[in-house]
């Protein structure tokens, strides 16, 4: 496409089964959850991240991990994988049947002990010992970076933190890590600095993007994203998500969003744009509300 050089195919990380419902105040029941899940993989996603093994005492839209998890059927190709918080999250991920997991750690530390009661630093040195465990059972470590753009009670974050603490994960052996934009303040003025930053640290290939579409610039941000060579991004089909801990913080990158404006510039996904709105109408009557995606409101206004 003229001036920009693209890479020739992305990968999406579906993440509305966890990130998308963690937010939504109604907690589905898990029969829903898993036909959300395996129209999702249905569609082609090669990554869905199905749940989050944490206490359902603070986030209960998850509480049903292990019965979700035991109910999927595992398609050929697809990968599945969740997030743990600590060794018990982890322990039961592994009886699961799971073999990826993810971490979550942030540049913020005020942000970091609204979400997990813990500061960066000591966050860090946890969750080394938990990757630790992890890589001796066989199960792939993936790191998501929160605050990355901005902090909701800190403000600005500068690029060189941000590589920083990419770097004390990539040390301790996650395969990757999803450098988020947490509460949807990142504009495309910011990414070249920040995944430059970072990529000077752990590497291009191991850098990907969790953005929100909070303030309507995701889309823009994937476009410089995609020129500085990233080729991971994550999405929630509908435009499902937010942050219980980020004051503000509304719906994710909508994964139809994602896959129309990468097809319309000539980058593959081997993803079904017509399947992720037929995972996205099945689970919307389920949420109560209208999914925010913009590709799947006009599809749905076109249709009537």
């Amino acid at each position: 496409m003229g001036v920009l050089r693209l890479p020739g195919a992305v990968t999406i990380v579906e993440v509305g089964p966890r990130d998308g419902l963690q937010n939504e105040p109604v907690a589905l029941d898990t029969a829903a959850k898993v036909a959300f899940i395996e129209r999702l993989a249905d569609a082609g996603l090669p990554v869905v991240e199905i749940t989050a093994f944490v206490n359902p005492a603070r986030v209960p839209q998850m509480a049903d991990a292990a019965a979700v998890a035991a109910a999927i059927t595992r398609r050929p190709g697809t990968r599945y994988t969740a997030l743990v918080p600590n060794r018990r999250g982890l322990d039961a991920a592994i009886a699961a049947g799971l073999n990826e997991v993810g971490i979550f750690a942030a540049t913020s530390n005020t942000f970091s002990r609204r979400n997990i009661n813990q500061d960066v630093e000591t966050s860090l040195a946890a969750y080394a010992a938990l990757t630790r465990d992890a890589l001796e059972a066989g199960v792939r470590v993936r790191g998501y970076l929160s605050t990355a753009f901005g902090c909701p009670f800190e403000g600005a974050v500068a690029p060189e933190r941000v590589a920083e603490v990419a770097r004390h994960l990539a040390d301790m052996g996650v395969y990757e890590v999803a450098v988020s934009d947490t509460i949807g303040i990142a504009h495309p003025g910011q990414v070249e600095p920040v995944v430059t930053a970072v990529a000077a640290r752990i590497g291009l290939e191991h850098v990907a993007l969790h953005l929100h579409d909070t303030r309507g610039t995701a889309l823009a941000n994937v476009l410089v994203a995609l020129a500085c060579g990233v080729t991971t991004f994550d999405a929630s089909a509908g435009g499902l998500g937010g942050c219980p801990f980020a004051p503000g913080a509304a719906g994710n990158l909508a994964t139809e969003d994602l896959v129309y404006a990468l097809e319309g510039l000539g980058v593959r996904t081997g993803v079904s744009l017509a399947g992720v709105l037929e995972a996205s109408r099945q689970v919307e009557p389920a949420v109560g509300h209208p999914l925010p995606s913009r590709y799947y409101r006009a599809h749905a206004a076109s249709s009537h």
